[in-house]
């Protein structure tokens, strides 16, 4: 018998995207609520009991309500809002995090699913800190950009129905955003990195980037220093890919685009002895979001961790 997989919040931009990632699976069966239920609580109820696992597409408030209708205890929960991310007893559903990550979502019955900036910074950072390149306390700055997709269907209607003109925006301006936490945490930083996210006018796709100023560093790094311990972090990975610095090397720019439809996480390494331009580029509908869901809930079977998923 098939597992049986249910969405909760399947009409929104991320369950879609999982949903069309899932729809030809022969190894799993996907249950759905009919729409003139999808606010009846009892029948969402009933289908997250039914459900081997459920897969949260919710606003963080309605994540928490979904969380608390659980009454089976085999029902496996990956939460892809922000409710959980940083909360006890929730497994990070990063797993290329370090070799123990996919054992640890495996055995999990709470995974949270990575923001899709996160994502991206902590697959940059958490490797240098980790081997003492980055010091913990650190003042590390993370600049980044977006296609609209990421900011869900208010935001897509916004730029799509022309109710905007911005060809580039940069917002959270008070420094209040719900990413830095999740950054803070799995990182191993003692402060929150200074983040300064942005919005342009295509659909999805995101660059992440950490400038980092090698030579005030204590330990006086180089940039091949650099690559060579995110190599070693990601060695043997099949999503995350840490790019030859020749070819970084030969590139004029770097297409935010680039990696949409996919679930792929490529790393560069720009810049010089001096400064080096860290730069993670992802799809922030598939690594930074649905394929991550789709690649936990994978892990979380025990099934192929690639089954639905393009690298």
């Amino acid at each position: 018998m098939n597992p049986k997989v249910f969405i909760d919040g399947e009409a929104g931009t991320t369950g879609l995207q999982i949903a069309e990632r899932l729809k030809d699976r022969t190894d799993l069966d996907l249950i759905s609520i009919h729409p003139d239920k999808r606010k009846d609580v009892d029948e969402r109820a009933r289908l997250i009991n039914k459900a081997d696992v459920v897969i949260l597409c919710l606003p963080d408030e309605a994540a928490r309500l979904a969380v608390s209708l659980v009454t089976n205890p085999n029902t496996v929960i990956i939460d892809a809002s922000t409710a959980h991310r940083v909360s006890p007893g929730w497994v990070y559903g990063f797993a290329e995090l370090d070799k123990g990550q996919r054992a640890a979502i495996a055995a999990a019955k709470r995974i949270s699913n990575p923001g899709c900036y996160p994502t991206g910074f902590i697959a940059l950072v958490r490797p240098l800190v980790t081997a003492g390149i980055i010091p913990h306390d650190w003042p590390v700055t993370v600049n980044a950009v977006s296609g609209y997709s990421g900011g869900g269907k208010p935001m897509i209607a916004e730029f799509e129905e022309r109710q905007t003109q911005d060809n580039f925006r940069i917002y959270a301006l008070g420094q209040q955003h719900k990413h830095p936490p999740e950054m803070k945490k799995f990182t191993g930083l003692s402060h929150l990195p200074m983040f300064t996210p942005a919005v342009g006018r295509y659909a999805q796709g995101m660059i992440v980037e950490v400038p980092l100023p090698l030579w005030a560093l204590p330990s006086r790094p180089k940039r091949k220093d650099i690559h060579k311990a995110l190599s070693a972090a990601y060695a043997g990975e099949a999503f995350v890919k840490v790019v030859p610095l020749a070819e970084g090397d030969a590139l004029k720019g770097l297409d935010a685009e680039g990696c949409n439809d996919t679930n792929r996480l490529e790393i560069y390494v720009f810049g010089t002895d001096e400064q080096a331009r860290l730069v993670a580029r992802l799809d922030n509908l598939g690594k930074g979001a649905s394929g991550a869901a789709v690649q936990n809930l994978n892990i979380a079977l025990g099934l192929d961790e690639g089954a639905g998923l393009v690298a």
